[in-house]
Formats: C-alpha cells, structure tokens, sequence
C-alpha cells in the first residue's frame, strides 16, 4: 500500500513540476518574444496594398489618383501615432493591441463590404477613412510589442528591432501563401482575411505582452538572439521557393494548403522550441536548489534613485524650460527637446525619403506591372518578393549594424547611406526595363526598404533615450504620411493620370470622370520615378551627414548603464546563489 502511495505521490509531483515548467515558460521572456513575433507575422496588412488596390480601383471605378489618395490614406492612418505613443506610455501593453485589434477588423471589414458591393457604393473619403482605421492597427502592433520589447532587452536592441520588424516585414508574402490556401486567388477574399486574422493574433496573446521586472535579464542573451534569427531565415526562404514553384508550375488546392502548413510550422514552432529549450535550463537548476535548500531566500532588490534623475522630474520645473538645454546624446530626453534637435531634423529627412520613395514602387506594383504588360500571378510575386526581401533587409540591418557597431565601432546611420543608394538602382531598373529587371528591382527596394525600418527605432532609442521612446519613434513616423502624399499621390498619381489621357486622346477616344484610367508603356512612371532616385540620392547625402555627427557618440559605449546594471544584477543572483549553497550543505551535513 505505501508502494502504491508512493507511486501515486511521484506521478502527482511529475505533473506538477510539467505544470509548472510550462507556467514558466507562459511567463518568462523568451515566450513573450515568441508573441511578439505572432503579432507583427499578422500585422502587416499595410504591405500588401498592392495586391488588392486593384480590386478596389475596379470596382469603385477610380483612376490612379484616387487610388492613390487611398494609399496616402493607408500611409496616414498607419503612421500617424503620436497620439497612440502617448496612450502606449500610459497604459499597459496588452490594452494597446487590444484596441488595435479592434480598429483592424472594423476598417478592413467595412472595405470588404465596399469591394464585394454588400454595402452602397461610398464617398472615396469613407473609403479612405476605413482603409486609415484598418492600417492605424499596425501602429498598435508596433507600439505595444515593439516598445515593450526594447525595454526589456536593451542591450540587444539592434538585433531584436532587426527580427521583430523583420517578422513585420514578411507578414505580407505570409498573408499571400494563407489567402491562396484559404480563399484562392481572390483580392476580395484577401482583405477578408487582412480583417479577421491579425485581430484573432492579436486577441489571442495580447496578455502575454508586457515589460518584465528587473533581474530577468540571463547570460548568452545573443547567443539566444541569433537562434531566433535562424527560423525567421528558414521561413522567408521557404516561402520564396514556394513563390518561385508557383510561378513556374500551377498548383491545386491541396498543393496550397500544404504550403500553408509549412509556413505556419516555421512560423510557430521554430520559435517555441528555441523558447522552451533557453527556459529549460534556469528551471531545472532552480527545482534543484529548491528541492535541496533548508529556507526559501527572499531579497528584494531597493529601487535606486538618483539625484540627478530627480532633478529632470522636477515637478516645479516648466516642460518648456529645458527644450535647448539638451542632455547628451543617449541620455533620456524629453519630448520637445528630441523634436527640436539637429539629430531628429536629419532623421526625419531619412524617414521622408527612404519611405516615400519606397512606399510609391510598393503602392503602385499592380499598376507597374500591368504597364509594363505582366499579368495578376507574376503581379503578386512582385509584391510577395518585396516582402520577402524587406524582411532580409530588416533583419540583416539590426544584426549587421550590431556587429559594425560592437565590433568597428561604425555610426549605425551608415546604413542608411547604404540604403537610400540602393534604392536609387532600383528605381532606375523600372525607368529603363530589361528582362526580368522589375523583379531585380522588386528585390532590391524591398531590401533597402526594410533596412530603414530597425535603423530609425534604434536611432531614437539610442540618442534620445527609452524614458519617452514610445512616443518618439511615433512622432519620426509621423512624416511619412507627408512623405507618401507629396511622392506618390501628387508626384506619381499625377504623372500617371496625365500619360493616360495622352494615350486615350492619341487613340482618339475620350476620358469620363468615374471611369477608371489605364496607363501602358514604359512612359507611364518613368518621370516620376526618376524624381524618386534623385530625392533617394539627396536623402544618402544626408544621411552621410548623420554619420558625422554622431562618428563620436558611436565610439563610446552607449550600452555602459545598461551593462552595468546586468553586472549588478549577476553579482547579486551570484550571491543567492553562494547562501543556498551554504544552506544546501548545512542541511545535507
């Protein structure tokens, strides 16, 4: 009887030490960041405008200007987040994505209902505020996940802003594979699944996303982060041989829904097995100590605070009485004194540029390529390959930058020289075609296009400090609105509207408003899109001035006070650890 007590006893202690392991690992940090990863592979609706517009533009009867307006819209409503930083700083994480998920659904069902015509035909400026309110989501996303995330690795940010906006990146060629298994080749079905799947991501871990308490930083947190680069890596390579044997080959349902699974098993459980495994450890260690030691040690650990910090939050002091009294680069600003720097003013020429003459290729692919004679399959693999290699270039700039910068100690606004260079070759390789130069194009501006992104949130976080950082990165974004409205709706827009009708008068035919307009030839982007290289070329010179600015702040250790604090943090755990020792082998003597 005692046998089978004991027995009983054991297998009731396994499962609960299961329980708990997985109960840590629901907690710790490293399933936190396989969340964040989940949200932002759904919340890029936004970068795959161009596969639908079409559908839009058809059934609403608009010409190219107006599609584009609703571009500017998208770029509007997904940018404008100044006011979403604000309610980032002062409310929990999990309250952010909530009300993303909220605004994604209800913008991206109502175009849904406009483009299946199950509602009367709206004013193209509903249009364009549904189409705001469905992109105002990824802002959430971002700032929920990508702010929280920081704070809690701030030594590794590069490389962690690299894989999150990298995981962003590819979450449009993710929505492709998803929407040919679920829906087949169908715009409409497409913005149906933009509405319904990212909310549901969102809702779903929305509880799991929150900044951890000091003390859980642990040791080989690179070695970890490199790890979670390899199956991001993985994925994107899989789904470019998927698009590329979909090009060549027709593929059934079956044939897409296989596809499908596999992205969903990269995208999952690559993650989580990395997740698992660095939990592990720390876990067994501590059910060691905790089966072996005598009493349970409690240290609280005392919140230190400085004179100096008290000084900058000074009660008594105006918010307006320090604005060109500036702290040091990396040191915590406050929000005016960012805005009005030098630093901010070259960053936001950086941002114009390098998304707005980006983000015209990307919102205008459909129409490029029905230009230049390509059909609705080869359309979508341009979009797909922008996708694809925006998410290289994210991840490869946040893990590049932080090799040049922990190792040659190279100023991280380099690579935004390198990007806007770039961008200017293939923009030219649309102006003057050859064959199979939009897809050397589509892959070069999708590169550069995603090099920017973990640039830009590292650069604020780096010069004007983390006290204020869900606001700032905000209010850099807050340009490209601006950014897409001049570049794309009234420079590209017009351009193409304006060789339309030329074509449709040298054809002897007549335009009527409401109708849509067809530009085909070489000529139809061909200015506009020369205007781009040379704004990418002025934003690369720029940029090198950045780099000069900031050559000294980059050969110190901006990483110094954070390295610090982890030091303290490891003599401490080392000092626990010594006591349950000595306490261990008092009560095994």
């Amino acid at each position: 009887m005692a046998t089978i007590l004991t027995n009983s006893s054991k297998i009731n202690s396994g499962r609960f030490g299961v329980l708990k392991f997985i109960a840590q690992v629901i907690q710790g940090r490293w399933f936190m960041l396989c969340a964040s990863f989940f949200i932002l592979a759904g919340a890029g609706g936004v970068y795959v405008f161009g596969s639908y517009s079409e559908a839009i533009k058809r059934s609403q009867g608009y010409d190219q200007s107006t599609l584009n307006f609703l571009g500017f819209c998208k770029d509007l409503g997904g940018n404008l987040g100044a006011p979403i930083g604000f309610i980032g700083e002062v409310t929990p994480p999990w309250l952010v994505l909530l009300i993303g998920s909220v605004l994604n659904f209800g913008g991206y069902f109502m175009i849904w209902l406009v483009v299946t015509g199950r509602i009367s035909k709206p004013h193209v400026w509903q249009v364009g505020l549904y189409i705001a309110i469905g992109a105002s989501s990824q802002n959430f996303a971002n700032t929920g996940v990508i702010t929280t995330c920081v704070k809690n690795f701030p030594e590794s940010r590069g490389t962690i802003l690299g894989i999150l906006k990298g995981y962003l990146g590819l979450s449009g060629a993710i929505m492709t594979q998803l929407y040919l298994a679920f829906y087949g080749n169908d715009s409409e079905s497409l913005i149906l699944l933009i509405a319904w799947l990212p909310a549901a991501i969102s809702i779903a871990f929305a509880s799991v996303i929150r900044i951890m308490k000091i003390g859980t930083r642990q040791p080989n947190e690179q070695k970890t982060m490199n790890n979670f680069l390899f199956a991001p890596i993985v994925l994107a390579l899989f789904i470019m041989a998927m698009i590329i044997a979909q090009r060549q080959i027709p593929f059934s349902k079956a044939a897409y829904a296989g596809s499908a699974t596999v992205v969903c098993v990269l995208l999952i459980i690559l993650p989580l097995f990395i997740a698992v495994r660095k939990e592990f450890s720390p876990w067994n260690i501590m059910e060691k100590v905790l089966a072996h030691a005598a009493n349970e040690v409690i240290i609280e650990k005392p919140q230190i605070v400085e004179a100096k910090e008290k000084a900058k939050d000074d009660p008594n002091g105006s918010c307006f009485s320090n604005i060109f009294n500036k702290p040091e680069r990396g040191e915590d600003h406050t929000i005016l004194q960012a805005l009005l720097s030098i630093d901010m003013l070259l960053l936001l020429i950086s941002s114009f540029a390098g998304y707005g003459t980006n983000v015209t290729v990307v919102d205008n692919l459909g129409q490029i390529g029905e230009s230049l004679g390509y059909t609705g399959n080869t359309v979508r693999s341009f979009v797909s390959l922008v996708s694809i290699w925006n998410f290289f270039g994210r991840v490869l700039s946040g893990f590049v930058s932080e090799i040049l910068l922990h190792k040659y100690k190279v100023p991280r606004p380099m690579l935004l020289v390198f990007s806007h260079f770039v961008t200017c070759i293939g923009h030219l390789l649309i102006v003057f075609p050859a064959p199979g130069s939009v897809y050397f194009a589509s892959v070069i501006i999708g590169f550069s296009f995603g090099v920017v992104w973990p640039i830009f949130y590292a650069l604020v976080s780096e010069l004007f400090g983390l006290k204020h950082f869900a606001t700032l990165q905000n209010c850099v974004l807050m340009v490209i609105p601006l950014a897409s409205y001049v570049l794309n709706v009234r420079v590209t827009g017009f351009f193409y509207d304006r060789e339309a009708k030329n074509q449709l008068i040298k054809s002897g035919k007549e335009w009527v408003k409401g109708t849509e307009l067809t530009c085909i030839g070489t000529e139809c982007y061909k200015l506009p899109l020369i205007m781009m290289a040379c704004v990418s070329f002025f934003a690369g010179v720029t940029s090198l001035i950045f780099v000069m600015r900031t050559r000294e702040f980059y050969k110190s250790d901006i990483y110094k006070k954070f390295t610090e604090k982890a030091e303290t943090e490891l003599t401490t755990s080392s000092v626990v650890c010594d006591e349950e020792r000595v306490s261990n082998s008092g009560v095994e003597r």
